[in-house]
């Protein structure tokens, strides 16, 4: 991943029109929820685009069903049973 200072030189912008039923800050929560789980963004970087702090934008990650750290099930139990 690269650095939010990387990301920041060399960020672009576009625009997009919504219908009216769809909120500019829902928009760019969705936007930031994808580029984080298709791992385009770290959850920093996510969290920053969709304008919330890390700890609100992991919630709101496991209520859109995203897990916010992929750990193999397999891992998980081996580490949960020593």
């Amino acid at each position: 991943m690269k650095s939010m200072e990387q990301i920041e030189k060399k960020t672009r912008e576009f625009h997009v029109q919504l219908p009216p039923e769809v909120q500019i800050e829902e928009a760019r929560l969705l936007l930031a929820i994808k580029l984080y789980e298709t791992e385009r963004l770290s959850l920093g970087q996510a969290a920053r685009l969709a304008e919330y702090s890390k700890s609100t934008f992991m919630e709101l990650l496991g209520k859109q069903g995203v897990a916010v750290f992929d750990y193999p099930f397999e891992e998980l139990e081996r580490e949960m049973n020593k």
